[in-house]
């Protein structure tokens, strides 16, 4: 009897967990002229699942394709897989017969720990750039003709997309409307000579915004505000003015701002003001990778473990804002962008930082932006989105408390004044996602905030430099 040919890659996986990238990954393998076996669509209905599984892999696989984050490799079925493709490794004498496709960091498993991984971790486009290689390099047969893409990848993925329904829901976004700003900017030049080093200390120095344009500040400020707070730098005369509203749509032309300078200016004086009312409140800052720093809760807004309570009277719910999850301790916090367009308002989006622990207290921020990025995918993965939203929730009503609003001075006498709850926009569609936690529970999962688990029994992998940033 002919041997089967071995012109298939068997892709090893955690169901339902790895789906979506078989389902993203599959496609794009035949479509290179591959044949492919995944059980999300190869495998039929009956009792004979479990023999075609080992068939394809003992007989028909030309490579094994393993998803390796820490959760699919403790998955049983896996394991048994890794057994069968170990000995059909040493009967083909094929030494890179199993290819690992690292979808997160994972602890080393026993007969791969020195196997080279295809890292998917930080790029789906680049992991499958890399493995596209890695086959040709080795050979694998494929199909250079008649290239097909089974329609069953597309059939499937649609199946597992969440329906929706036409029903109304309100949702919450992550903007706050600017409901005040000062009526006017203003303008002002110094007078006589000029120490470019101490104005530009004076300027970095004053307590409320300011942006420099040659000789001079754009500011909220009035003459007699200006000169006390740059006396060091020499004396201002007003030189301009207008409507904040006239400001940010036709600029200034008489002293050479342009309308899209102008919108600039009010953004940096905006995220000015934000950062400085953050750190005047005692949020802890912290420089992420993009321009602007997150400022997160610290044991002035929250200790350890606290629900703070938020939501209108009558629906109070509560939220944490910090905890000790997996021996690390976590700060929730939010990076702040102020836009113009289509309206002014404030663009928050959530962030998440650690801290050792000492003596079951805070102990240093951790500086390694890699184990940030690892603590991160970790920790929060299993966050859902009402608690992304209960945190933002509780965090507002930290920076709020009783108020309304939350006002950021420009000067003074005046404030860029925010309404302290989001946006509240209207789907035209819902869906028929179950809300599988309550408030109360969605913080006592063991599984998510630091509650003893198989997965803190790990130790951590050696670091090899492949991480991505933050």
């Amino acid at each position: 009897m002919t041997a089967p040919t071995r012109d298939t890659l068997f892709i090893s996986k955690a169901t339902p967990e790895d789906d979506p990238f078989a389902l993203w990954l599959a496609p794009r393998l035949e479509a290179e002229g591959y044949r492919v076996f995944a059980d999300i669509i190869s495998l039929r209905a009956g009792e004979s699942w479990r023999q075609q599984l080992t068939d394809t892999l003992q007989h028909r696989a030309s490579k094994m394709l393993l998803c390796c984050n820490d959760s699919t490799l403790k998955k049983h079925g896996v394991q048994e897989e890794i057994g069968i493709a170990s000995h059909v490794m040493k009967d083909l004498g094929d030494a890179a017969f199993i290819i690992p496709m690292r979808l997160e960091r994972y602890a080393p498993v026993f007969g791969l720990a020195n196997t080279q991984f295809v890292d998917f971790e930080k790029s789906w486009a680049a992991g499958l750039d890399r493995l596209l290689d890695e086959l040709e390099q080795a050979g694998v047969p494929k199909e250079n003709a008649a290239r097909t893409i089974s329609p069953n990848w597309e059939t499937i993925r649609r199946q597992l997309v969440v329906p929706l329904r036409r029903e109304t829901e309100r949702l919450y976004s992550n903007w706050i409307r600017v409901t005040e700003v000062p009526d006017r900017i203003r303008f002002f030049e110094i007078s006589g000579a000029m120490d470019h080093g101490t104005f530009q200390l004076a300027v970095g120095a004053a307590r409320y915004p300011m942006v420099r344009h040659n000789r001079g500040v754009l500011t909220f400020l009035d003459l007699a505000e200006v000169n006390e707070e740059l006396a060091a730098a020499g004396r201002f005369v007003e030189k301009a003015s207008c409507g904040t509203l006239e400001f940010s749509e036709a600029g200034m032309p008489e002293i050479g701002i342009a309308p899209r300078e102008a919108g600039a200016h009010l953004v940096a004086m905006f995220a000015t003001a934000w950062e400085r009312h953050a750190r005047e409140r005692g949020l802890i800052r912290y420089e992420f990778s993009g321009r602007r720093p997150g400022f997160h809760a610290g044991e002035e807004q929250a200790r350890l473990g606290q629900r703070i309570p938020w939501g209108r009277q009558g629906d109070r719910r509560s939220s944490v804002l910090r905890n000790i999850a997996r021996g690390k301790v976590w700060s929730y916090g939010i990076t702040v962008s102020p836009n113009l367009w289509p309206f002014p308002h404030l663009r928050m989006k959530a962030r998440v930082m650690f801290a050792d622990v000492v003596n079951d207290e805070p102990g240093d921020i951790i500086q390694s932006k890699e184990q940030q990025f690892r603590m991160r995918r970790s920790v929060c993965k299993g966050w859902r989105n009402k608690q992304w939203h209960g945190r933002l929730m509780a965090y507002l009503e930290v920076l709020s408390g009783d108020s309304a609003w939350i006002a950021m001075p420009l000067s003074p006498t005046c404030a860029l004044r925010c309404d302290a709850q989001p946006l509240l926009l209207s789907s035209p569609v819902t869906t028929d996602l179950p809300n599988l936690m309550t408030d109360d529970e969605e913080d006592d999962d063991p599984a998510l905030l630091g509650g003893r688990t198989d997965d803190d029994e790990e130790e951590e992998p050696e670091e090899d430099g492949s991480d991505g940033n933050s």
